[in-house]
């Protein structure tokens, strides 16, 4: 057995099948193949209900295309998916016009459409986690998405303070700032933000991962972590006064690190997560360790959301190269996280009872 299936297959109890829904993201990228490989393999039915948030001509002119040999069915809205099958829930009647490849207005139209009705079947309980394919975060954008990504769309629609998560089995890095432009990272960094990110990551190392006392590493802002003032001052004016005041309070978080060897030194192997400053910082290393594997997790908000770790990928879309790989392990860490919640609601609604948690 496929080593992600029978790991997911370990968490499995009586309580039955998670509704995973997905929204199906640009029409023109790699989105849809990428979903429909991975529930090409049936096993993924036996203990999840997958519901695809687009329409039943859409999905059968990409299965088509793609040459994807799966059987769906085509319900009018989430509260009447049957267990045991590949649910499409039809969302728009029309044919959009696919082009793949293309950064059309059009695909970014539906994206939209797909995600809205995802997100809204999430907050009235008619699925129980949320996996996001691939948006073009331009074509995207319109009166009702004014956004740089999932990440801030979630954050309006849903409660909590949300976190770019990016995970693995044995990696996790958060993010400062995500979606920023470089030059405006430094001055949106500031105590409120350090505090509330690294609350934030504590919380969700705790109740999505089960780890006791969550350790956490602080990247620096500057090179070298500003080589004490010589090459920028924020480290020393507002990292380094949080962390000391956060460390004096019990919370186990260090640094800053220098950023440049961090990760080929391996020291993240000795935390828990990594906080990182700013986007690439973070992503850059996660993604060269862990592509492929990696998931971005929407921590911090009362709902699970993931997402694979790659974009679009218009070079490749529509001719069935994609590798479905993260998109899988995307689905299977929703489901996971969100066995991981059930059972630490219920562990601590009954303090005298063990709790099951690492370290």
């Amino acid at each position: 057995m496929h080593r992600t299936v029978a790991k997911v297959l370990i968490i499995m109890d009586e309580n039955g099948k998670i509704k995973v829904g997905i929204s199906i993201g640009d029409l023109n990228g790699i989105g849809c193949e990428v979903v429909l490989k991975t529930f090409e393999d049936s096993r993924m039915m036996d203990f999840c209900t997958p519901i695809l948030f687009a329409s039943n001509k859409t999905i059968s002119f990409q299965k088509n295309e793609l040459q994807l040999n799966i059987k769906y069915h085509g319900v009018p809205n989430a509260s009447k998916v049957l267990n045991g099958k590949i649910n499409v829930v039809n969302v728009w009647k029309e044919i959009p016009k696919i082009q793949f490849g293309q950064p059309t207005e059009e695909a970014g139209k539906y994206a939209l459409l797909s995600l809205k009705a995802a997100v809204d079947a999430l907050k009235n309980g008619e699925i129980d986690v949320l996996v996001t394919a691939p948006i073009n975060k331009n074509n995207i954008q319109s009166e009702e998405f004014k956004f740089p990504g999932h990440t801030d769309y979630l954050a309006q629609e849903l409660e909590g303070e949300s976190l770019m998560f990016m995970i693995t089995d044995d990696l996790k890095v958060g993010l400062l700032t995500d979606h920023v432009a470089v030059k405006d990272a430094p001055s949106a960094i500031n105590p409120i933000l350090i505090r509330t990110k690294v609350r934030t990551i504590e919380k969700s190392l705790t109740m999505d991962f089960g780890v006791r006392r969550p350790k956490i590493a602080l990247l620096g802002i500057n090179p070298h972590s500003g080589d004490n003032g010589v090459i920028g001052k924020e480290d020393d004016a507002i990292l380094k006064p949080v962390i000391k005041e956060m460390s004096d309070a019990g919370h186990l978080v260090f640094g800053p690190y220098a950023a440049d060897s961090f990760f080929g030194s391996d020291g993240y192997k000795k935390f828990d997560a990594i906080l990182a400053a700013y986007h690439d910082q973070g992503l850059i290393p996660f993604k060269t360790l862990s592509f492929g594997k990696g998931v971005n997790y929407t921590a911090g908000l009362s709902k699970v959301r993931t997402s694979p770790d790659h974009g679009t990928a218009y070079e490749i879309a529509g001719k069935g190269q994609a590798d479905h790989s993260s998109f899988k392990e995307a689905v299977f860490a929703a489901i996971k996280i969100f066995r991981n919640r059930e059972e630490y609601a219920e562990l601590t609604q009954n303090p005298l009872q063990k709790q099951k948690v690492r370290r």
